[in-house]
């Protein structure tokens, strides 16, 4: 922490994502948490979180979102999100539904809960189950999300797509509407944490990703020519398939707060695995943190940048791009990020498009488990 070397960031956290623990009933195999999924013990306590959500709403944070792994495993739950809607905070649950109960649902209604989005990882009940590495979960989740609509929530549905799903576009589409949804995420994979040791086998070619984004634009055409109130879809094509990079989080460090389960505070979820001595809310203040800390202020802006992002005149649109992507497949931070078309590094993911094109055999996913051992240093040492 260097407070008198840096100057005041003019940015504010609107978005504070509360990653209230990594422990999670699932074992999705694109899971983007981190690798190390660390300790129980080591998880913030409940006055800590609520702490940090005063400190967050004091710097002018509005939303809230209250992840994990799986959120609900806090049986503070109820009390953090009751304390967010006493300060002010629009609160979004971010779920698989596992453990979720009818009575638990009334709870954090009472507590003030905005919002609760619920993921599914397909519309078939035993692909859904096969991915998500445990039985009867598509059931939890349908009556769950059904119950969830009946005490009056919006119903906010999250669909990962990947190749082992994506051809059940069709049926994904259906079965929201069915459950009277009204937004739905249709987001493609993207490739960090386990999702990464599983590219291979989880990257859509691109030509299923236009047959997808074809049959959701066709959809929308015809919502619109029949005025019917249908689910509002949104498609979320990965990285891998663009020639110019997404702006990380709309920049580093200019919106968007992540505190992991320990504390550590965050420019984006997966940041921790970047060689950064990242601040924790344990011994540091957000103020403190947010404005002057080193890690926040790393990326910040464009005085960073190497060339070729420092001569492009994209740069204040896409700031070079995603520095994790850039450490994961260059091994350099300050790298441009290669799904750019002007890095140097950009066949990495020409090579990568082409090993989708390779298909895939389920039984080769490695599924999200401790057991595995793997660390977040190990993603260099992966060579996809």
């Amino acid at each position: 922490m260097s407070s008198t070397s840096q100057a005041k960031s003019k940015h504010l956290p609107l978005w504070l994502l509360a990653e209230l623990t990594y422990d999670c009933p699932l074992k999705c195999p694109y899971c983007s948490n981190p690798l190390d999924l660390g300790s129980r013990q080591d998880e913030l306590s409940t006055e800590q979180w609520l702490s940090v959500l005063s400190q967050a709403r004091d710097l002018g944070a509005v939303q809230l979102g209250l992840s994990g792994g799986e959120p609900l495993l806090r049986k503070d739950l109820e009390t953090i999100a009751t304390h967010a809607r006493s300060i002010g905070f629009y609160s979004n649950l971010i779920t698989s539904g596992i453990g979720l109960t009818e009575k638990r649902i009334e709870k954090l209604k009472q507590a003030g809960l905005d919002h609760i989005q619920v993921s599914f990882q397909s519309a078939d009940p035993d692909l859904n189950d096969t991915i998500a590495g445990r039985g009867s979960a598509y059931q939890q989740k349908l009556k769950m999300a059904q119950k969830i609509k009946a005490e009056g929530y919006p119903m906010v549905l999250n669909f990962v797509i990947t190749k082992q799903n994506i051809h059940q576009l069709p049926e994904i589409m259906e079965l929201s509407c069915q459950l009277n949804a009204d937004y739905v995420e249709l987001a493609t994979v993207q490739y960090y944490g386990w999702a990464y040791l599983n590219r291979q086998h989880l990257m859509p070619t691109k030509a299923e990703i236009d047959t997808a984004e074809n049959y959701v634009n066709q959809f929308r055409s015809e919502q619109l020519r029949t005025g019917k109130q249908q689910p509002k879809f949104i498609f979320v094509t990965p990285d891998y398939y663009e020639e110019r990079p997404k702006a990380c989080m709309n920049g580093w460090a200019t919106t968007f707060l992540n505190i992991a389960p320990d504390g550590t505070a965050l420019p984006c979820h997966s940041a921790k695995m970047l060689p950064l001595d990242f601040p924790n809310v344990k011994t540091h203040s957000l103020e403190e943190i947010w404005h002057y800390s080193d890690a926040m202020n790393q990326f910040r802006g464009t005085d960073w940048m190497p060339e070729p992002c420092r001569s492009c005149d994209e740069k204040e649109k896409d700031f070079g791009g995603c520095r994790c992507q850039a450490y994961m497949l260059t091994g350099d931070m300050n790298n441009a990020d290669p799904v750019c078309g002007k890095s140097e590094h950009h066949h990495l993911i020409e090579r990568a498009r082409e090993k989708a094109l390779q298909g895939f055999t389920s039984h080769e996913l490695i599924p999200r488990d401790k057991k595995h051992g793997f660390t977040d240093r190990d993603i260099l040492r992966v060579k996809l």
